[in-house]
């Protein structure tokens, strides 16, 4: 096997750790963070939610919610002459774009909506201020969470493609 050929399986193996790592992101807040979440008061809701949004924007999330992008991006590029091999790194690069679409056109505007809230033992109304943020991320987490799982499963067929076609 050639040098480019490893370098080609090394980006679509980094591209599917790094989309797995998301998908599991994804994934955790809607089976448990969220859930545990909703058995707090508001106010206590509204006081983590707040939290877990400024301390996820940091380098070892970004390098995953960017990395999956980016290597799948490159993972395409790669394997312009694999039309059937392709195909599947194509569609989970379609699959992750509108995640990361949404995540920065839906799910951001509400963190930040939510940080404007202010201090949760100031606001007046924490039931409204939970109510506008907790249905609307929730379900599209959950969008968020099957998209980025179906990207991780096309990558995962094109990594068994691509080991078979190395032997």
């Amino acid at each position: 096997m050639t040098t480019a050929k490893r370098f080609t399986g090394w980006v679509l193996g980094a591209a599917t750790v790094a989309m797995g790592l998301m998908a599991g992101s994804f994934y955790v807040f809607g089976c448990a963070v969220m859930p545990a979440l909703a058995r707090s008061d508001d106010r206590t809701y509204i006081e983590v939610m707040q939290n877990i949004n400024d301390v996820i924007q940091n380098p070892v999330f970004f390098l995953g919610f960017i990395g999956a992008l980016l290597l799948t991006g490159a993972a395409v590029w790669r394997l312009r002459h694999e039309r059937a091999l392709r195909s599947w790194v194509v569609v989970a690069l379609v699959l992750y774009g509108v995640a990361f679409v949404l995540t920065s056109g839906v799910n951001v505007p509400l963190n930040d909506a939510l940080a404007q809230a202010g201090d949760p033992a100031r606001i007046a109304d924490p039931a409204r201020v939970r109510d506008r943020f907790e249905g609307p991320w929730v379900a599209w987490n959950v969008v968020r969470a099957v998209l980025c799982t179906g990207a991780l499963g096309c990558l995962v067929r094109g990594l068994v493609v691509w080991g078979r076609r190395a032997r």
